[in-house]
């Protein structure tokens, strides 16, 4: 069971200038509800204000919850919150809704460590009915929650999920539509149309949405022909009509869509100009919006770089390659591809089990299907990765970005699965590169050519390496690196986090007891090192940055087994428990996989030796 979450103080209360005069009043929706119609869009400049005072100092998503101000407001006005039913899909655009839902005096701790989370959470607030860090779930939620509503005898709550134009593309978004346009359930889907969502919106439903706005749409209306009454579209940011459009609908039964047109990132310049960049800016002058100008140090590239520069390097030499990702060309680097080579990169929009079927489908006429996928995204196509490319043993390449913690989109983003979920899987390759060099050695070995399918798992954020563009080699599949040999101790790792390793080592207390190994084949493991190491040490620790339940330590451990080996393996990795947010360096720090524990752990069995 979880217990409820425990949000910390933040380090100086929250003033709120002397011209926010509604804001300062208002705690709870029932405080809103006080305000008198022609004050609630002095009320929406005053909550914009708020969110980018606090966002260009603590970070975080940015332009989605400005674009929804006036929605918000509007919604927590009409309806009777939290007993009236309210889900955001996806839940980035949620900050204004924690402010007004009695989080605004702790607001600044949201995505910090041990703060508020940058997404709604059951276990913080009873306004967050449904947890929503991944898209297109909120229909079928809200669904089942007036359904549950009917059938426990409440006929009059209202339940309402309020679904981005992209989220709404994705095939879960549809299935619940279909689902809902049969029922009699009283929910009432409010499309939030701005044409983006983390990149532009893709696709034929994309297109659809723009005739409608622009009235030459074809005579029948889709969400009608799904048995939805629609009305709209109308102006997400006039709080007038979008109050009385509200009220109207809150007493209108069975389900209910309304179109409403927004503008991401509105009430700052820049965010509206440049709404990709502004989804997650970083840091900004709260006036002018300019980004606060980055180092000019010199540093490695981001992993996600390296992958979309040398996927561009070899789709020039090997026509047969194609890029992949669902919606997330800019967060991927595949952007590189789609602006070089557009006819053979592919945004499908969020639609990850389309994206992993797809590949297949392309790998089956024999190109080479690079599908980028974040880890924690990946986990919504495991069905398609089983029974449509390893039972098939296609081999299509996955490129898991965002492998191991995140940082502070928390839990619902951590890629600490991936391993576990994937070594199970009969045919499937899984490398986890050290190092850049090592990220586009196994890029160029794989579109020459495998018998099986590969997954290629790599962290978010910068590599090691100034240096990176070497000319590449080719990586003999099962084969691992001896790094440094020892005498009583092996440290097997897989990843980056080895770089890690490298360093801690030097600063032990035997250094010469202790053996480092750069595993990088998760599956097919290195047996035949392993036998040599099992034979040549007394003990052995194993180092991941993803879940130790199933995962690269578990496989050492089941190798052991089968072996007859006895050497003691300690396995350091996370626990089975969900993590949440804060920067990467401390929740290694929270999973006992930073520098300082690991060298503790590893001159506490020195001391033994």
């Amino acid at each position: 069971m979880i217990e409820p979450k425990r949000i910390v103080k933040h380090e100086f209360p929250v003033h709120l200038p002397s011209t926010m005069k509604l804001l300062k009043n208002i705690t709870l929706p029932n405080d809103l509800r006080l305000l008198k119609p022609n004050e609630l869009p002095q009320l929406a400049q005053e909550l914009r204000e708020f969110i980018i005072d606090i966002i260009a100092v603590k970070e975080g998503h940015l332009g989605a919850s400005l674009g929804v101000v006036e929605l918000t407001i509007a919604l927590h006005y009409v309806f009777n919150t939290p007993i009236d039913k309210l889900i955001w899909d996806v839940g980035h655009q949620a900050y204004g809704h924690k402010i007004l839902t009695g989080r605004k005096e702790i607001f600044d701790t949201n995505r910090q460590f041990g703060g508020i989370s940058g997404f709604p959470n059951r276990f913080e607030s009873e306004y967050d009915n449904f947890g929503t860090g991944h898209s297109s779930t909120a229909i079928s939620a809200i669904l089942g929650m007036a359904i549950a509503a009917k059938l426990k005898g409440n006929f009059t709550r209202n339940h309402i999920a309020v679904v981005g134009d992209a989220s709404i593309a994705s095939g879960m978004a549809f299935e619940g539509l279909n689902h809902a346009g049969v029922t009699d359930a009283n929910i009432l889907v409010i499309l939030n149309d701005n044409a983006i969502g983390i990149d532009p919106s893709v696709g034929a439903l994309k297109r659809y949405l723009t005739n409608v706005k622009k009235g030459t749409a074809k005579d029948e209306n889709i969400f009608e022909c799904l048995n939805f009454q629609y009305s709209g579209p109308i102006d997400g940011h006039d709080i007038a009509s979008l109050t009385k459009e509200l009220e109207r609908l809150k007493f209108v039964s069975g389900p209910k869509l309304l179109h409403i047109i927004t503008t991401k990132g509105k009430g700052l310049k820049k965010a509206e100009e440049n709404q990709v960049i502004y989804h997650a800016p970083g840091r900004f002058d709260r006036l002018t919006g300019e980004l606060h100008e980055k180092s000019k140090e010199a540093k490695p590239p981001k992993y996600q770089d390296v992958f979309g520069h040398t996927l561009v390097e070899l789709a020039k030499k090997n026509k047969r390659i194609v890029g992949i990702t669902p919606a997330m060309p800019t967060g991927s680097s595949l952007k590189f591809m789609m602006e070089e080579i557009p006819e053979r990169a592919f945004d499908v929009g969020i639609a990850e089990q389309h994206a992993v079927t797809l590949s297949a489908g392309m790998a089956a006429e024999g190109l080479v299907p690079f599908c980028n996928i974040y880890s924690t995204f990946l986990q919504r196509a495991y069905d398609q990765i089983i029974h449509d490319v390893a039972l098939q043993n296609l081999p299509v390449i996955f490129c898991l970005d965002r492998a191991g913690l995140v940082g502070q989109d928390g839990a619902t983003h951590h890629g600490v699965y991936d391993m576990a979920y994937l070594g199970c899987i009969p045919n499937l390759i899984i490398f986890t590169p050290m190092n850049e060099v090592e990220l586009r050695n196994i890029m160029y070995t794989a579109q020459l050519g495998l018998d099986r399918p590969i997954a290629i798992r790599y962290p978010r954020g910068r590599g090691v390496l100034a240096q990176w563009q070497a000319p590449f080699e080719k990586i003999v599949i099962g084969v691992s690196r001896e790094l440094k040999k020892g005498t009583k101790i092996a440290v097997l790792s897989v990843g980056n986090i080895g770089n890690r390793v490298v360093e801690i080592i030097k600063e032990l207390n035997a250094p010469e007891k202790v053996g480092h190994y750069d595993m990088r084949f998760i599956k097919p493991i290195d047996k035949e090192q392993l036998i040599r190491i099992f034979n040549h040490y007394e003990h052995i620790i194993t180092i991941e940055d993803g879940c130790k339940t199933g995962g690269f330590g578990s496989s050492v451990l089941e190798f052991a087994n089968e072996m007859c080996y006895f050497n003691p393996v300690d396995i350091l990795g996370i626990k089975d428990s969900f993590i949440e947010h804060g920067t990467t360096e401390e929740l290694h720090k929270l999973a006992k996989i930073d520098s300082i524990s690991i060298r503790k752990h590893i001159n506490k069995i020195i001391n033994v030796h």
